[in-house]
Parts: C-alpha cells; sequence; structure tokens
C-alpha cells in the first residue's frame, strides 16, 4: 500500500459524506472506492466513527485556518468581525453534512482530538472578538461569553436555514449582522 493510502481513504470517505452522508459513509465502500480492499480501513481507523471523527477534526482544523485568514483579510464591509462569521456561515451552508458532523455527529463516546480541535478554533474566534474589543469595533462584554453567543446565533441561523425554513425565519447573514449590531461598542 502506497505511504498516503489514510488520506486517500479520507478523501474517499469525505467524498462518499458529502454525497450522501453519514449514512453513506462504511468502511467496506470507503476501501473500495479507495482502490483498495474492503479491510484495509481496518488497518487506520478503528470503526466507521473513528473515520468520521479524524474528518470531523480535520474540518475543524480548515475551519480555524479560514478564521484566520477572514480575520486578517482587509474588510470593508462592516469590520473583521463581520468577516469571519460571515465566513463561517458561507463554510456551513456550503458543507451542510461535515457541519452537521462536527456538531452532531454520531459520537458514541467522548472524541478527545475532536474536542482539542473545536477548543482551538473557539479559541481562535475569541482572539478575534478580543481584537475587535481592542480595537473599538465590538463592546468589551466577556469576549468568551461574547464568542458564545456568536455562535450560537450562526449556529442557530444556519440550522434553521438547512432544516428548510424561510429566509424571513432568520437568514444566517442577517442574524450575524442584527447580533454585531447590538454587540457594537457604542461610539
Amino acid at each position: 500500500m502506497p505511504h498516503d493510502t489514510r488520506n486517500v481513504l479520507l478523501a474517499s470517505a469525505t467524498a462518499l459524506l458529502d454525497e450522501g452522508g453519514v449514512e453513506a459513509v462504511t468502511l467496506r465502500e470507503v476501501g473500495r472506492m479507495s482502490g483498495v480492499s474492503h479491510m484495509a480501513p481496518y488497518k487506520h481507523f478503528h470503526d466507521k466513527e473513528s473515520l468520521l471523527a479524524v474528518i470531523a477534526t480535520r474540518e475543524v482544523e480548515r475551519l480555524g485556518r479560514m478564521i484566520d485568514r477572514a480575520a486578517d483579510a482587509p474588510n470593508d464591509l462592516g469590520g473583521t468581525l463581520h468577516s469571519v462569521l460571515h465566513s463561517y456561515v458561507s463554510w456551513a451552508l456550503e458543507h451542510p453534512v461535515r457541519f452537521r458532523l462536527i456538531y452532531c455527529g454520531p459520537w458514541t463516546r467522548p472524541r478527545r482530538e475532536l474536542e482539542e480541535a473545536l477548543g482551538r478554533t473557539s479559541e481562535t474566534l475569541t482572539d478575534v472578538v478580543r481584537r475587535c474589543q481592542r480595537g473599538g469595533e465590538l463592546a468589551g462584554h466577556d469576549p468568551e461569553r461574547c464568542t458564545c453567543l456568536l455562535l450560537a446565533a450562526a449556529h442557530g441561523a444556519v440550522q434553521l436555514r438547512l432544516a428548510g425554513h424561510p429566509a424571513s425565519a432568520g437568514d444566517p447573514d442577517v442574524v450575524v449582522d442584527d447580533l454585531l449590531g447590538l454587540l457594537r461598542s457604542p461610539r
């Protein structure tokens, strides 16, 4: 087997996930799609849940890098948090199965790597909140609570949209903008 078999298996599993959801991912199909034996995935992953946890962890890490890029990009349309949160909402709406896997996955036991990646990504967002507070873009509320509030609003609005509720029930971008307006530092 080539050295990168694990990465090929992960790519195949991610493609299956994106196309058909968690139910479409089986270790047998991942092996077949990767061009290896149906037992090969078991050399790299204990079970389907372990494979999905690696996919979710990698996606959270990618999300953290996306937040960093959005925070560092020049932003003309409402500031840093506007850019970061709209990037986050766009990602969630473009990758709904990955979004649900990360936050609602089929986890039957704690997934330390995923929890740690989520913690790092949350801290990245909290750092953006702190920077915005220091720069006067955001009021000086507790940064951890502010981050939690921002994520809760974004997640809730995304979940409503993904569940088929009309935009009038809470367009995710509008909800984010409304909340940012409420949290803005008075000038």
